[in-house]
């Protein structure tokens, strides 16, 4: 596939790529998005109140993680820098099928690697809920969390996330933009979730597995752990981590009956979470 200038405008994009160390075992990538010093990756990367991050010039700092959004699986950290080059943001909604995409991010220790594919869709992706998701066929492993999907003239139309099947699945530009904008309302449990299928006997046959916890969210304070599944409430099962937000977002009683499984998918358990107020969140240092 001859791209002309595909070199430079994959450099121009692994200069804005960063390594986000959480602390702990697993690390994941990052994109610079200004010259503030704002860095966007997943929720479940940043899962901590702060994380190490090297810059593609060598650098190293601690940033600050200042908004984490586990529904959205994002998360904005804060790096005190000079000389940063932020991604060049595209616009989303402007995405074709069809179109080249290249992810960049540092899977499993390979700093700054390169993959491309074809965009196949942005659209909700069936069994994941009804948000919309930029698809491509571009290779992620372990470590590309956080990082960017760009378009041929380096411009950040996502952040990959995860695969599902053989396509990786990343959050479109213009949610990330709307998610730095902040949101009010609803209510707040504190769990990063990815739906999954469970065997038989269960009393369902999805559920949301916990991939990360905010410290001294409600699910914490619940004594919720990483693992879990959430199944739902005496009357209604989580099929989507949309349908858990919609519960939550017209939750007038400030708790939560929750089922769910620890280990043994015979011993369904329950715990009841009171839930807090959402917002923008700053988590202190």
């Amino acid at each position: 596939m001859g791209i002309a200038g595909l070199g430079e405008t994959v450099e121009r994009v692994r200069r804005s790529t960063v390594l986000v160390q959480p602390g702990g075992r697993g690390a994941g990538s990052g994109v610079i998005w200004n010259t503030n010093g704002t860095i966007i990756t997943n929720a479940h990367v940043a899962n901590a109140a702060k994380a190490e991050v090297a810059l593609w010039d060598g650098r190293e700092f601690t940033a600050k993680v200042v908004v984490r959004d586990p529904r959205r699986d994002l998360a904005a950290l804060r790096i005190s820098a000079m000389n940063l080059e932020p991604a060049v943001v595209g616009d989303s909604a402007q995405i074709r099928t069809g179109e080249v995409a290249i992810a960049v991010g540092n899977p499993l220790g390979f700093l700054g690697a390169m993959s491309m594919g074809v965009v196949h869709a942005i659209a909700p992706l069936r069994g994941l809920g009804g948000r919309s998701w930029v698809q491509a066929d571009v290779r992620l492993a372990p470590g590309n969390s956080g990082g960017p999907l760009a378009d041929v003239r380096g411009r950040v139309i996502g952040i990959n996330t995860m695969v599902a099947g053989r396509l990786a699945l990343a959050i479109p530009s213009n949610e990330v933009s709307q998610f730095l904008l902040g949101e009010t309302g609803g209510r707040w449990l504190g769990v990063t979730v990815q739906q999954v299928r469970l065997p038989a006997p269960t009393e369902t046959r999805t559920g949301l597995i916990v991939l990360g916890i905010e410290p001294g969210s409600p699910a914490a304070l619940a004594s919720l752990l990483p693992g879990d599944i959430l199944l739902g409430m005496d009357d209604a099962m989580f099929s989507s981590a949309e349908r858990l937000a919609e519960i939550l977002q017209r939750n007038s009683e400030g708790s939560l009956r929750l089922k769910f499984l620890r280990g043994d998918y015979r011993k369904i358990r329950q715990v009841t979470v009171r839930l807090a107020n959402q917002g923008r969140r700053s988590i202190a240092a």
